[in-house]
């Protein structure tokens, strides 16, 4: 048994990340600025189990690392402000939340946590990797890790996201070889999965087609992306974790499954057993990047890690959840 912090614990990721470790018969801490006790039924039968307890603290703040403790064997960093929208409307808050709390975990983590051979986990995007391919006009496809990290333009508030996931990552790997830390650094790539909320591509899709929306939109039809079911990110991420093969180093996470987003629209229409008459195509949203597949052969190689659901098994279990947890819930 280990005993196991998850910093922003109560979003998508944490949630099921918590799952599987407390199914594993670990301690799990969830830290958060909100807790979802009263609203949200799933977690509060997973926060039934005696191995698991949520804290609701401000981790900018460096003062509310004291009702975290100290102990842990892993140190599981998930804490950001996501969403394409909050990227814009928000830059600076973006950048705050981000860095503080990272810089704040990393001084708690080497200072306090007071467990020898513990590990710590930061959570990054890919996003990384948008500066580069505006840079460049290119990148290679699939598109490895050590690609260079590029903020295009320090005035375009997209970059707050990207940027300063670049800026957390190089704290984490300076840290840990200015004070011998056990880290890693991860990149998710397109995670999805019931309980994403309602602004991402496919739960929007599925709303989109249970109203049979007619015409029915489509932005950026001919763009490419590949992705990634929840559980096999989750599964990335522990391997990842717990593996010393890993230490130091930086991993994407995500499928090798490319599909376009007509292609995508297409899968769930035959799922959902509807299909429109009639097609409106619409350009991508301005920052968006037109093909997107991440290289995930450097974690594959030094773990055996890989993604195990197809995308229609996944497609199917997030239509499900979706279709039973409707938007105005």
């Amino acid at each position: 048994m280990s005993k196991i912090l998850i910093t922003g614990g109560t979003g998508f990721v944490g949630y099921y990340l918590a799952k599987y470790l407390v199914a594993q018969n670990n301690k799990v801490v969830l830290v958060d600025k909100i807790t979802p006790i009263n609203k949200d039924e799933e977690f509060k039968y997973l926060l039934s189990s005696p191995n698991i307890k949520i804290i609701e603290a401000d981790l900018t703040k460096e003062d509310m690392w004291e009702k975290v403790g100290d102990g842990y064997d892993f140190v599981y960093h998930l804490i950001s402000i996501n969403g394409f929208k909050q990227f814009k409307e928000i830059p600076h808050e973006v950048l705050r939340v981000g860095i503080m709390s990272t810089l704040n975990a990393l001084n708690w983590f080497k200072e306090k946590n007071n467990k020898p051979g513990a590990k710590i986990l930061y959570t990054s995007s890919n996003e990384v990797y948008t500066g580069a391919l505006e840079a460049f006009k290119k990148l290679p496809v699939p598109t490895p890790e050590n690609v260079p990290g590029v903020v295009v333009d320090t005035h375009d508030p997209r970059f707050s996201y990207g940027g300063h996931k670049l800026i957390c990552e190089m704290f984490f790997i300076y840290y840990s070889k200015a004070y011998n830390l056990r880290m890693v650094i991860v990149r998710p790539h397109y995670i999805y999965g019931p309980r994403a909320g309602y602004e991402p591509m496919i739960p929007k899709i599925i709303e989109r087609i249970k109203n049979k929306t007619e015409p029915f939109p489509i932005m950026g039809g001919d763009d490419s992306r590949s992705y990634c079911y929840i559980d096999d990110m989750i599964n990335g991420m522990v391997i990842a974790m717990e593996s010393q093969k890993t230490d130091g180093g930086t991993y994407n996470i995500g499928s090798s499954e490319k599909i376009t987003i007509k292609g995508l629209n297409k899968k769930i229409f035959n799922i959902m057993g509807w299909h429109p008459n009639k097609i409106e195509s619409k350009d991508s949203p301005d920052g968006k990047v037109s093909h997107f597949l991440p290289d995930v052969s450097k974690l594959e190689n030094a773990t055996g890690w890989k993604t195990k659901t197809s995308l229609n098994n996944g497609l199917e279990k997030t239509i499900e959840w979706y279709i039973n947890n409707p938007k105005n819930i």
